[in-house]
């Protein structure tokens, strides 16, 4: 049974080594102790003490991460279950969350990919940043721009990019999208613009699903997990050991995990994604996937 990592400083991160090897295996979580006398109801979780916490801040974009300032032990440890037993592949989660972002159509920081099993089924497979514990595109950037934050989520600080697109080539997912042209035109946010919250994007950087992590200290879902209309999206905190859909369901992290044998993509990579799949009836993950 593997530790879960805390989150690490960009400084720490430069130490990390990717792997590079291809394939899954089932995954084990370790139990966190169930989160007692909490009771989450509706897509507000019912509090946001259940799934709310700081989140770790950009060192390049936040007051409190001025120098000297030792960073306070994370609450919570974010992950997220896909249950592709429920998807229907309606891209509800792609277009919420373009929307919310303010992206261009092209792109689609949670993909929907049609997949095939052994049996020539179709089956659906979403595909968000996969926020990996020993993310590879943290040490390759040249200016630390791609750091991981205390609570298990990796972010771009746009501030600090300069478009090398060394994480694009780094990242075994195909989960970063460069910034071509101008950003859409976004409104007033309910956020400042940081790497938590990079709206609008800024051209000539990387951008990249962010877990709506502005969101999370209010104890809201990222949008992609309360537009899926089939629920097949949960957002899961490992320390706490709950993860919630955006249908209100409620469940116990590490069990659910292993009573449906989940399994992590491209997992011998060794990134140790934060993102477990439900596979379900015969299906397969395709570490060959490419968007499209």
């Amino acid at each position: 049974m593997r530790e879960v990592k805390r989150g690490v400083s960009q400084e720490e991160a430069q130490q990390h080594e990717p792997g590079c090897q291809i394939g899954q295996v089932p995954v084990t979580v370790g139990r966190r102790g169930f989160l007692r006398g909490a009771a989450l109801g509706g897509l507000g979780l019912a509090a946001s003490g259940v799934l709310g916490g700081t989140l770790g801040t950009a060192p390049s974009s936040s007051a409190a991460s001025a120098a000297g300032n030792a960073p306070a032990k994370a609450v919570h440890q974010w992950a997220m279950v896909i249950d592709l037993r429920n998807c229907n592949g309606c891209k509800l989660c792609t277009t919420a969350c373009q929307t919310a972002h303010y992206l261009h159509e092209d792109q689609t920081w949670i993909n929907v990919f049609t997949m095939q099993n052994a049996a020539g089924e179709s089956y659906y497979m979403p595909r968000p940043c996969m926020m990996c514990e020993d993310p590879p595109c943290v040490p390759v950037c040249p200016v630390k721009a791609n750091f991981r934050t205390e609570d298990g989520l990796t972010l771009v600080d746009q501030s600090r990019c300069i478009g090398t697109r060394i994480c694009m080539n780094a990242c075994p997912y195909q989960a970063r999208y460069f910034n071509w042209r101008a950003p859409r035109p976004a409104p007033r946010q309910p956020f400042p613009q940081e790497p938590a919250w990079p709206v609008p994007q800024v051209e000539g950087t990387v951008g990249k699903c962010v877990d709506c992590a502005a969101m999370l200290p209010s104890g809201k879902l990222p949008e992609c997990v309360s537009h899926c209309p089939m629920g097949v999206l949960y957002l899961g905190d490992l320390e706490t050991d709950v993860a919630v859909n955006g249908l209100g369901n409620t469940v116990e992290l590490s069990q659910f995990l292993a009573d449906n044998d989940a399994v992590t993509f491209k997992e011998s990579y060794g990134t140790h994604p934060r993102v477990f799949y439900i596979p379900g009836h015969g299906q397969a993950l395709d570490t060959d996937a490419a968007d499209g």
